[in-house]
């Protein structure tokens, strides 16, 4: 079945795509079914391409359950407050995995195509779609062993014993990349007999199995669905480890690329203007490969090193790391660019400064975050023993010290927050960041689990009493974030393609140019706690002698001395300099 209104080209991309997965016997009857999908789908669902974004685009992201009221369902709760309080500076919104789930807060999926009823309805997504650009998870690497498909499974339904890894367990595994200090293989009681099946990051948590084709085109009909009920992106959870093969490390295979480009071909043919962006905790050359060749893999990627190295600078006062790594940084092409994020509903992955802080650093940083009340997580590593894999804590509690004052506190971490801002990409910010949360130890207690710490769920009431007082943590907080945000979707400098270009003026200072067309933006954020004096060339900015300045933030004039530009930056400050209108 051809794809409608296109030529051959579409269908000879899939059919060579398919031939780096597939043998020809399964392409010949896997190829009909897929072009078949998405003739259906563009039938029923089209809709505008909404385009690719731009400096307007900023991503909150949220559990569907992060604000609770007790009128009304928590996803109710969530749209009215977001509503109110962002929709006119933020326009997208990432709800982490609203489906029915049995462990790992909601990361464990049961049912890919129903919502959690504790969360709300479809009805509810909907009204959020209404308002935001909304990011759903495709938790596509494993499955909950609840789910029908594993119970399926068990009881030895042949429909689905192909869909998951059985494996034999004296066979060597030492070569596979561990994310967390767990037994790689579950045993399981079946109808058949008792087996091992491959279970990546816990015991409820079944690897799929992608060599199965039929395995494969239900995951595609889940990412159609995931459209037909108004996602803008869909995001490819953990999707690096998705294709095993023994003797190998499991991780970025070739079919796992060729699985991400197929994904996109039907969903550009199917929902053109849907954006993938994948998901891969990993250090940045193998992170950066989900590009593809810059049109056929993911959109977006997630830019894992800018937490660790962000989070070192304010902790050392130092920002050459950061710098010299934003430096480095490959262009994007017009179809992809980075995801940018400080804090999510994980950690602060470590593995992505891999050969970029040396192991001494990274334990140092990890001793600091312990001092400052957060807690980290381990996993094992090749011929045993562990290492640390992530940070858990809220950024903000990262950043400042136990015995900083709020203002103090919110002002470091505005500065952070100001990086992440300021480079090339799209942000997210985690609500728990937008908000000012500190570490949640009543639910790391409650759960016994390191990430607790940072999934608390708030009050609406009481949330909002706090926002009332313009004194309060959470207050300045928010009313930070909105003063930038409302600056930064005026800029045509913050396009997320807008090139970067990083000026070296002292360590303590992490200063870029961002510029597109006539718009251009100079950001200075000093994270040491010493005022900084700087003064520069105006040519190295790339603004003309003589040029009027101001702080877009903090609305100052900046002094200009014939060719030179005088600034002094006060501990933890951020400025945003442009030529004034």
């Amino acid at each position: 079945m051809p794809l409608p209104d296109q030529d051959d080209s579409a269908e000879a991309r899939l059919r060579e795509i398919l031939g780096d997965i597939y043998a020809p016997g399964i392409i010949d009857a896997l190829l009909p079914e897929i072009l078949g999908r998405i003739a259906t789908f563009r039938a029923q669902y089209a809709r505008p391409d909404p385009g690719w974004v731009d400096e307007t685009d900023v991503m909150l992201i949220t559990y569907g359950n992060s604000i609770r009221s007790n009128d009304r369902p928590p996803l109710a709760a969530l749209d009215g407050f977001l509503s109110e309080r962002i929709a006119d500076v933020i326009g997208n919104v990432h709800i982490l995995p609203f489906y029915p789930w049995s462990s790992d807060d909601g990361f464990s999926v049961i049912d890919y195509r129903a919502v959690d009823p504790d969360l709300g309805e479809w009805r509810d997504i909907g009204r959020l779609a209404d308002r935001f650009g909304l990011m759903f998870d495709a938790v596509i690497n494993h499955i909950s062993k609840e789910s029908a498909w594993f119970q399926g499974f068990l009881a030895g339904d042949p429909q689905y014993s192909g869909y998951f890894h059985v494996c034999d367990p004296t066979l060597d595994y030492s070569d596979v990349i561990r994310p967390r200090a767990l037994p790689l293989l579950t045993a399981f009681r079946t109808r058949d007999g008792e087996k091992h099946v491959w279970t990546t990051f816990s015991d409820d948590q079944i690897d799929l199995n992608y060599a199965n084709p039929q395995l494969l085109l239900e995951c595609l009909e889940v990412l159609l669905f995931y459209a037909a009920k108004g996602a803008r992106f869909l995001r490819l959870d953990a999707i690096g480890f998705l294709w095993k093969r023994l003797g190998t490390s499991c991780m970025h295979l070739p079919e796992t690329h060729a699985v991400i480009r197929l994904m996109r071909q039907v969903i550009d043919a199917a929902a053109p203007g849907v954006l993938l962006i994948t998901e891969t905790n990993v250090p940045h050359a193998d992170n950066v490969g989900y590009f593809g060749d810059g049109g056929n893999e993911a959109h977006m990627v997630y830019q894992f090193p800018l937490p660790p190295l962000t989070l070192y600078a304010f902790q050392t006062g130092n920002a050459q790391p950061l710098s010299d790594w934003a430096a480095g940084l490959e262009p994007t092409s017009p179809e992809t660019t980075f995801f940018n994020f400080l804090s999510s509903h994980d950690g602060i992955g470590v593995r992505p400064v891999e050969g970029i802080l040396p192991p001494e650093e990274v334990a140092a940083m990890a001793a600091r975050v312990e001092a400052n009340g957060g807690r980290v997580s381990a996993r094992a590593v090749p011929g045993g023993g562990t290492v640390p894999y992530e940070l858990n804590i809220t950024f903000l509690d990262a950043v400042a010290r136990p015995e900083d004052d709020d203002a103090t506190r919110a002002a470091k971490f505005l500065a952070a927050q100001t990086i992440l801002l300021s480079v090339v990409g799209v942000p997210g910010i985690y609500i728990h960041s937008l908000l000012g949360s500190r570490n949640d130890y009543a639910g790391l207690k409650a759960t016994g689990r390191n990430r607790s710490i940072n999934r608390e769920q708030l009050e609406l009431q009481a949330l909002e009493r706090d926002l009332a007082d313009p004194i309060s943590l959470r207050s300045r907080v928010l009313a930070g974030h909105r003063r930038l945000l409302a600056i930064r979707r005026g800029r045509p400098a913050f396009h997320p393609n807008a090139p970067q270009r990083i000026v070296d003026l002292d360590p303590r200072v992490f200063s870029l140019v961002r510029e597109r067309d006539t718009d251009r933006v100079w950001a200075a954020i000093n994270v040491s706690d010493a005022t900084v004096d700087l003064t520069i060339e105006v040519a190295r900015i790339g603004f003309a002698p003589g040029s009027r300045l101001i702080d877009l933030i903090g609305g100052s004039v900046v002094k200009v001395d014939g060719a030179q530009i005088r600034l002094s930056l006060p501990a933890f400050t951020a400025v945003w300099i442009a030529e004034a209108i």
